[in-house]
């Protein structure tokens, strides 16, 4: 059986590839939860790894949950109603834990639908970047359940509080310009150009110095759900890090040397 999770690493750019077509990339098993567990631990392991990018093979980005599953009350959603529980907390949910301490930025191509847990997956990379073809919803509701992933967490951070409760007691659908509008997505493109702008803004943000980038996105994760004077703490302690780094002085030296820097990672 192929990968359900392909991970390719090109130049400074990791792109990962949920790759099961035939649920439509539906985020179950043992082999997707722990693949992405995996990836993350290497892409952390990794300095050189300076942006990573999520697809999804086929026409869609992400499914959610395997509904056939839901329905024949089997593999995750079996069992009695502490043991679903468990399930969620040792199966799914673990997908939330590990993007959230992915220290690299993470930026979703979203190729087509994603739906319930799929959308969620989406809402929790730091940016993304739609086909025309891509369809959000957060439909949990309309199956008879609620977001078990965390997307009640991420998806009010995306988009605020108002619309993030729109589309979850409605469970309805957005197409990829109302996502460009309601700020879910920072582009929207054909779908034969996706990957190509994913990667152009991947490569924008490869191009500083990797240290600096991963404290910078763990300043922005963090400071969310922190007070003022927490964040203010925290910047100041990666800023004396900062100032002692060799990319810090190779950025000063290109700027007043009118060259293109060289980090390294130092």
């Amino acid at each position: 059986m192929a990968d359900v999770l392909l991970f390719e690493k090109r130049g400074h750019i990791a792109v990962l590839t949920l790759n099961d077509p035939e649920t439509r990339n539906a985020l179950t098993g043992e082999d997707m939860f722990g693949g992405i567990e995996r990836a993350v631990d290497t892409i952390n392991a990794d300095l050189n790894i300076r942006a990573v990018i999520l697809t999804g093979a086929g026409t869609a980005f992400c499914s959610g949950g395997n509904v056939r599953d839901m329905r024949d009350k089997k593999g995750m959603f079996g069992g009695t109603g502490t043991e679903l529980a468990s399930n969620y907390r040792n199966g799914i949910q673990r997908i939330p834990r590990a993007i959230y301490r992915l220290e690299a930025p993470i930026i979703a191509a979203v190729n087509g639908p994603a739906i319930g847990a799929g959308f969620d997956l989406a809402c929790m990379c730091d940016l993304r970047v739609a086909s025309e073809t891509a369809v959000f919803a957060e439909s949990f509701i309309k199956v008879g359940i609620v977001a078990g992933d965390g997307g009640s967490w991420f998806l009010p951070r995306v988009i605020g509080w108002t619309r993030a409760a729109e589309m979850a007691l409605t469970g309805d659908s957005i197409d990829a310009k109302t996502a460009l509008e309601y700020g879910l997505v920072s582009r929207v493109v054909p779908a034969a150009e996706l990957m190509t702008a994913a990667t152009a803004l991947a490569e924008r943000i490869a191009a500083n110095p990797p240290q600096v980038t991963r404290w910078t996105k763990r300043l922005l994760r963090d400071s969310s759900i922190m007070s003022l004077d927490g964040a203010l703490e925290q910047a100041a302690t990666y800023q004396s890090l900062a100032h002692g780094t060799r990319d810090h002085d190779e950025a000063l030296a290109a700027m007043f040397e009118k060259r293109k820097p060289n980090f390294e990672g130092r």
